[in-house]
């Protein structure tokens, strides 16, 4: 039996002060999971089997080999940490939303750091794009799962 099962035990929501900062926290841990796995898939399977440097020559190359797979990695890791993130936590939107968006968000700026002398204007530019896209749509997915 677990407290809940008692008549007079508090809801989730009486939990205590630290309920909904463990909630984020099991969040983040569902969408570092999530990116890091979908990251490892990417890297031995798209990179190291599909993509030479003939194909990512060109620009449509990039984005079907790089930024198309990075773009569902971000959505993969958003729309876990979303499905993680428990009632009643998540009728909270900010709080949902830090849930959410903070691993794609601390990753992109964890690659933008690594790779900054590297870096190209198109690099830069897809980069934030496929973060806002992936983004956009873990969250969606999540949000319409939900209903």
């Amino acid at each position: 039996m677990t407290r809940y099962d008692y008549p007079r035990a508090p809801s989730r929501r009486d939990d205590g002060g630290g309920a909904p900062v463990l909630a984020i926290v099991r969040a983040w841990a569902a969408g570092i999971v999530m990116l890091l796995i979908t990251e490892y898939f990417q890297a031995t399977l798209v990179y190291d089997y599909l993509a030479s440097d003939e194909k990512l020559e060109t620009f449509l190359g990039r984005l079907l080999l790089i930024h198309l797979p990075n773009a569902v990695c971000v959505a993969v890791a958003a729309w876990a940490a979303g499905r993680v993130h428990h009632e009643p936590f998540r009728d909270a939107t900010a709080q949902h939303l830090t849930a959410v968006l903070t691993v794609p968000v601390a990753a992109q700026a964890l690659n933008l750091s690594l790779q900054w002398r590297d870096l190209a204007a198109e690099g830069l530019l897809m980069s934030n794009a496929v973060l806002v896209v992936g983004c956009v749509t873990g969250y969606a997915v999540e949000r319409l799962q939900e209903d």
